[in-house]
């Protein structure tokens, strides 16, 4: 465990260790004997993806403020150095947890008769079929390297798995080292099935196995599997008058060759092997990882896609919205009779699909303007705005190169959409469009008529399946307008006139919400009615948290439900003791942005203040990225979003963390009835999307418990 975040007298707690708790939490959902074993599997394979990244972005971020900025002193008072040091102990930690976790997995799992094997251990013919499989699927497209003067060692890629070999040909006496960098194309795990057994192996202890067929006549002296992860975050520092896709394809090569900034190693390793790879890939010993069983256990997902039911949560199809079934499925129509908002993944990410596909072949649509910061390479997004514009239709999509690790992604779908005929347009030199809104524009009784939908989540089908995220659906005259003003200083800088109802970062977003906390105290001090209730995935920003702190002071009650990283520190006395910080970790992502303030009304109420968005409370958000926030108006998408999805983060007692002064978390204790908020929603329909059609039953009232929290 980690037990400690940083200097307990400092009124912020450290970026980089709250994030690491963060992915702590996750591990435990992986040691949760309530979770079912394979997705307890998974939980681990995310948490050392999740540490992968964390290498890849965050320790490079350290490293380059200690080169560049070694006085400068974080917000929680530390230098880099002692940020750095932090980082990698408390990351130690996660990894021998990891490896703790794993054991005690491949246990679990060869009692489901799920076994992990070596290929020496298989009976004589299941290794027959093993030769027959690596001689047809793995040896081809094995390419092993020998390391001499002529041949130096070779560049091994971030997340590269290597295997390094000593080996003596026959005839000869003198050693020679070669490595195998193993094919991103192979499978990292293999399934064999024997009867009701399923063997899994890794592929690299398959092709050591067989390591004579790469080398005949040779002898094994010595060899180790090893992994490394690089720098590959990209800094944009491009100039407003640059190509910004000639910077960004060089930017992409160069990642490809970032400094190595970890080097996973197995502890079996001979002091002579690790010597050797650290020296060749002039590394330090705290760059190195010694792990027990396996490197890169984010592989370990690929155990996921085994037929086994019973070891996994329960099949859960997202629900239909009922309410389009009254208007025969007719977007258009739906969102014209009342604005109406999608709870995903429990209600189907299939709507939004929908809403563009109707658009794209509808005689009345004229436009369509679309931002895209993730999506998927087949995206059904992709396609109908593609197929819109081949039906003549004027269409405009808002792409963010800078998507971190989706940049490269995003400039072939930019291209092939462009192809197609939809107008591409990259945004800002110096800002990223994070905003999620989706603007259509119909041609009825003669008039232009706006129809648009905004969400909390990127227009990603596959992640809409697990992540827990809103879209809102309207044709509320001033929020189209506000969107369309929106989409004009996104693709034109003509920076906007006074917005209606919309919140735009930057630069209003940090003065709206500061002068929304200012209003709660104001009324707490008046002895009115006062509360805040937000839900994000992290918070960071000093002057939001300090401005959180000035509202706890003044009496005002404030509930975070907060995933991630967050830099507060609750329940200090005379700072924080108003304030209470939350995390729900369990089977959906929590992602959805959602602000709440009380209004003059205690809170739940429908006089609450309510407004969603994409936005974190931290300062990329607020300053560097195009953001919105939009206020929710109608009285059955309030309800939905404060009664039911804020109430039911409130009551959650099954997944949840409550957070401690000092950064660390503690599971909630279960007092009385339990109330899990997944569980919830998997099992009851939406307000606003639930429809007047008959048979549809209401969903299960939630106020009625908040007396059990």
């Amino acid at each position: 465990m980690i037990r400690k975040n940083t200097n307990s007298d400092n009124k912020f707690l450290n970026r980089e260790l709250s994030w690491l708790l963060f992915n702590q939490r996750v591990l435990d959902e992986a040691n949760d004997a309530k979770v079912p074993l394979i997705e307890r599997v998974n939980f681990l394979s995310i948490s050392a993806s999740n540490l992968d990244e964390f290498y890849m972005v965050r320790i490079p971020s350290l490293l380059d403020e200690i080169e560049n900025n070694p006085n400068k002193i974080s917000h929680d008072g530390m230098t880099g150095h002692q940020q750095l040091k932090a980082a990698q102990n408390a990351s130690a930690k996660i990894f021998k947890s990891q490896d703790v976790s794993f054991r005690k997995l491949v246990r679990e799992l060869n009692a489901e008769k799920i076994i992990l094997i070596t290929p020496n251990k298989l009976n004589i013919r299941l290794r027959k079929n093993l030769k027959k499989l690596f001689n047809e699927e793995i040896l081809p497209i094995l390419t092993p390297i020998s390391i001499d003067p002529v041949h130096p060692f070779p560049f091994i890629p971030n997340e590269g798995l290597c295997i390094s070999l000593s080996l003596v040909a026959g005839g000869s006496n003198k050693p020679f080292n070669s490595v195998i960098i193993v094919p991103r194309a192979l499978n990292r795990l293999v399934f064999i099935q024997e009867g009701k057994k399923e063997y899994y192996l890794f592929v690299e202890d398959i092709i050591r196995y067989f390591f004579k067929d790469l080398f005949p006549n040779s002898k094994l002296l010595d060899s180790a599997i090893f992994r490394v992860i690089r720098d590959s975050d990209i800094d944009y520092e491009y100039e407003d008058d640059e190509d910004v896709i000639k910077y960004f394809e060089k930017a992409l090569t160069n990642r490809k060759r970032g400094e190595i900034v970890r080097l996973e190693i197995l502890k079996n390793i001979s002091s002579k092997k690790k010597n050797f790879l650290k020296k060749n890939l002039n590394l330090k010993d705290a760059q190195v990882i010694a792990l027990s069983k396996h490197v890169g256990l984010q592989d370990l997902s690929q155990i996921h896609n085994l037929n086994r039911p019973k070891l996994k949560f329960k099949k859960f199809i997202s629900r239909p919205v009922e309410r389009l079934k009254q208007f025969d499925n007719n977007c258009f129509a739906a969102i014209r009779s009342k604005d109406f908002v999608v709870h995903h993944p429990y209600e189907t990410f299939d709507v939004v699909v929908d809403y563009l596909n109707q658009a794209a072949i509808d005689p009345k649509v004229v436009a369509i303007k679309q931002t895209i910061y993730r999506t998927t390479a087949d995206s059904p997004i992709i396609k109908a705005l593609t197929k819109a514009a081949d039906n003549g239709k004027s269409v405009t999509a808002v792409v963010e190169i800078k998507a971190r690790f989706d940049e490269e992604s995003n400039l072939a779908l930019a291209n092939q959409m462009e192809k197609s005929g939809v107008q591409i347009v990259y945004g800002f030199a110096q800002l990223k469009t994070h905003a999620k809104a989706s603007l259509i524009i119909r041609r009825e009784a003669g008039k232009l008529k706006s129809y648009v939908h905004v969400g909390t989540g990127n227009y990603h089908p596959k992640n809409a399946k697990t992540y827990e995220d809103l879209s809102l659906f309207t044709a509320d005259e001033k929020i189209c307008k506000d969107i369309e003003r929106i989409f004009n200083y996104m693709t034109g800088y003509a920076s906007p006139m006074k917005l209606n109802d919309i919140v735009l970062s930057p630069p209003a977003m940090r003065n709206q919400i500061n002068a929304m906390i200012d209003n709660e105290i104001k009324n707490a001090k008046k002895s009115k009615p006062s509360g805040i209730w937000l839900k994000m995935n992290s918070l960071v920003d000093p002057q939001m948290i300090s401005k959180l702190y000035e509202a706890s002071a003044a009496g005002v009650k404030i509930e975070l439900f907060i995933r991630g990283i967050c830099c507060l520190r609750p329940g200090v006395k005379k700072l924080s003791e108003n304030i209470v910080v939350k995390s729900i970790i369990g089977r959906y992502l929590e992602h959805a942005r959602i602000f709440c303030f009380a209004n003059e009304s205690n809170i739940p109420s429908k006089n609450n203040t309510v407004l969603i968005g994409s936005a974190d409370l931290m300062p990329r958000n607020l300053d560097r990225r195009v953001e919105i926030l939009t206020p929710i108006k109608n009285s059955t998408v309030h309800e939905q979003i404060l009664n039911q999805i804020m109430v039911a983060n409130f009551l959650d007692n099954e997944q949840t963390w409550m957070m401690n002064d000092d950064g660390t978390y503690k599971r909630v204790k279960q007092k009385g009835k339990t109330f899990n908020a997944h569980k919830y929603f998997m099992s009851n329909p939406s307000l606003s999307g639930r429809g007047k059609l008959k048979g549809n039953r209401k969903p299960k009232k939630l106020l009625s418990l908040m007396r059990y929290e």
